[in-house]
């Protein structure tokens, strides 16, 4: 079980570190870039062969997961930081849309093929502008006109749906366009990260009962 317990930890986190990123975005109006990266980049890994592979691999998963594996670890340790406490909301947020997203197989098709699209839309944008998605750097994933296709993606597909997450911050940067495409950019990560999560066996009630089994997995991907 214990490798079941590092892709589920994996997964979550990814959902950590979206949610982080969107509340870094509504209340600095800046983020990490490599965590920003990675967050987006995971969106365009549609065929795995490892969880790891989701993330950049596992020699880098430390890395580009380390904001959102350092959240998860204050959950974990019961860390109730009023930054910890709208993190945590942001992910039970992305559990109820990605459960409405199952619920809803023509919306799931939809988002489906626009990420093939705005993967298209990022290789036209990089500027060698060769190979296939997957041979793009991360960075290119983050490119203003790539986030903006991500943003409207989003706003076509998640939105429409009943219950909305609702994002808390500073109003100058939370009016600002570009932070708000990044949010919902964010956003559509951690719902990728919470279908993987599912994928992997994790459900909602493992995070209220189950948050010690964490600890083994979280030691051996932090220390790997």
């Amino acid at each position: 079980m214990s490798r079941q317990h590092d892709e589920q930890t994996l997964a979550l986190a990814g959902m950590f570190q979206a949610a982080s990123l969107v509340d870094q975005v509504a209340s600095r109006g800046m983020v990490p870039q490599n965590s920003y990266e990675a967050s987006i980049a995971s969106l365009f890994v549609t065929d795995p062969k490892l969880t790891e592979d989701v993330f950049g691999g596992v020699s880098e998963v430390p890395y580009t997961l380390g904001l959102g594996l350092r959240h998860l670890q204050d959950m974990v340790e019961k860390n109730e930081s009023a930054q910890n406490k709208r993190i945590v909301q942001y992910v039970l947020g992305m559990i109820m849309l990605e459960k409405q997203l199952d619920k809803n197989p023509d919306v799931m098709a939809k988002v489906g093929q626009g990420i093939d699209t705005v993967a298209a839309k990022a290789r036209y944008f990089n500027e060698s502008d060769e190979g296939t998605a997957a041979d793009l750097e991360p960075v290119a994933y983050t490119h203003r006109n790539v986030i903006a296709a991500l943003d409207n993606l989003y706003q076509e597909t998640i939105s429409h749906f009943s219950f909305r997450i609702q994002v808390g911050g500073d109003p100058r940067h939370l009016q600002n366009s570009e932070n708000a495409a990044r949010v919902r950019a964010l956003l559509l990560a951690g719902i990728r990260s919470t279908l993987l999560w599912r994928q992997v066996g994790g459900k909602r009630w493992h995070m209220l009962f189950f948050r010690s089994r964490l600890k083994p997995s979280l030691r051996r991907i932090m220390g790997s």
